[in-house]
């Protein structure tokens, strides 16, 4: 029989050898062994992926915020000059604070009631399977379908919010949800915390079901009442996972665009334009791309802050001394 002799190379290849000291031709089976051609043949798919579906668009709207592109046009380079055009535009700077407002108060709002309702689940014992399920239909519904829902209950003719209110005679009059400016602000931000609710509840009770139980018993034989062992014992464990959940949660109500759209369409007067829409509104709606392109670029140093700030937060927050 005849036997091979392996050799290892300085780059850590290897290529087999009769005692001859012929070296016979590569097989499939030897390649399938090698750990290099493996590996490239695994992360190409990803790599190209990344490369025409994450790099490729991410370039095309840098060259497009840097021009004078329209629809049907190319363009030419105009460097900084969407950019300037922007921060002296009112309606964009009306964008800019609409987005803060935005995401702070949903954010706000969120990690309020999701760590409530966390809370609450925890305690439940009969049906929690099934109650725990129903939390998170409006996660899994479509947020375009959802929404048009709620779009119907807000909508001045039709609104059934409305017609509970007057019937309950909390109101005598039909209430202006998605016409007056501050309270569609409101509108929408309620349905952003909504749907995005079941997501930090379900996440938080994650982080409340890991906290070992003998550590409550010794807060209370301590003489801890609910709200110290909450404070002292609940929250700082579960803040890494409440770090997490609020950078996520920033980052997608940051770029929300199909509540605000369906709901308002940015309106009135732009008092709920935030990035997304405006954007959409410039780049598509009007023809602008180079200046659609700068809105949506605006954004990105934005999240770049919030990614760094959240993961210093979650780093601290898993480092005990």
């Amino acid at each position: 029989m005849e036997r091979a002799i392996r050799f290892k190379t300085l780059n850590g290849d290897v290529a087999k050898a009769d005692r001859g000291g012929e070296v016979r031709p590569w097989t499939l089976s030897d390649i399938l062994v090698q750990d290099t051609p493996v590996a490239y043949a695994f992360i190409g798919p990803a790599f190209f992926l990344l490369l025409f579906l994450v790099a490729y668009p991410f370039v095309l709207s840098v060259w497009f915020s840097l021009s004078d592109a329209r629809v049907g046009e190319t363009g030419a380079f105009i460097g900084l000059d969407n950019f300037r055009r922007l921060l002296s535009s009112s309606i964009f700077l009306q964008t800019l604070q609409n987005s803060m407002v935005f995401t702070a108060l949903a954010l706000g709002l969120k990690t309020i009631f999701g760590m409530a309702l966390a809370l609450l689940l925890y305690r439940i014992t009969r049906f929690k399977r099934l109650i725990r399920g129903a939390v998170l239909l409006p996660f899994i519904v479509p947020t375009a379908l959802s929404t048009l829902v709620w779009w119907w209950m807000f909508e001045p003719l039709y609104s059934v919010v409305n017609w509970t209110l007057k019937a309950l005679h909390v109101v005598n009059r039909d209430i202006p949800w998605l016409p007056d400016p501050y309270l569609a602000m409101f509108t929408v931000i309620l349905v952003n915390t909504w749907r995005g609710l079941p997501f930090f509840a379900i996440t938080l009770l994650a982080g409340l079901v890991a906290i070992p139980r003998e550590l409550y018993e010794a807060a209370e034989s301590d003489g801890a009442g609910p709200v110290k062992r909450f404070w002292h014992v609940t929250v700082p464990l579960v803040k890494p996972v409440l770090a997490v959940v609020i950078l996520f949660s920033t980052i997608f109500t940051l770029a929300d665009f199909n509540i605000i759209y369906i709901l308002t369409k940015g309106g009135p007067m732009n008092m709920t334009h935030v990035f997304a829409t405006y954007s959409f509104v410039l780049g598509l709606q009007s023809g602008q791309i180079g200046q659609g392109a700068a809105v949506s670029l605006f954004l990105f140093p934005i999240l770049l802050l919030v990614v760094f700030v959240g993961l210093r937060i979650v780093r601290k927050s898993t480092t005990y001394e």
